[in-house]
């Protein structure tokens, strides 16, 4: 299992449209993923999951990856350019 963790930059925080783009992201492997914010998880596959953390702007997320090892990498990636 691979672990990051990652501070959201995006002044509105993780809201829909981004939410949904790192959902769809995240179904592209084979792989359990999983996001962490303030003690609660979701599955990073499900989009009402994700959207129900409330993440906002300044809020660490840590996303476990338990699989794919080219998941996390790219995970990172997609964080680090959209949020």
């Amino acid at each position: 299992m691979e672990t990051f963790e990652y501070t959201i930059q995006d002044p509105v925080g993780l809201h829909a449209r981004p939410a949904g783009m790192l959902v769809r992201k995240a179904q592209e492997f084979e792989a359990e993923i999983m996001l962490t914010c303030q003690g609660r998880s979701a599955n990073l596959k499900k989009l009402l999951a994700v959207m129900g953390l409330g993440v906002r702007y300044g809020d660490t997320v840590t996303v476990s990856v338990d699989g794919d090892p080219a998941a996390a990498e790219e995970l990172r990636r997609f964080f680090r350019d959209n949020l």
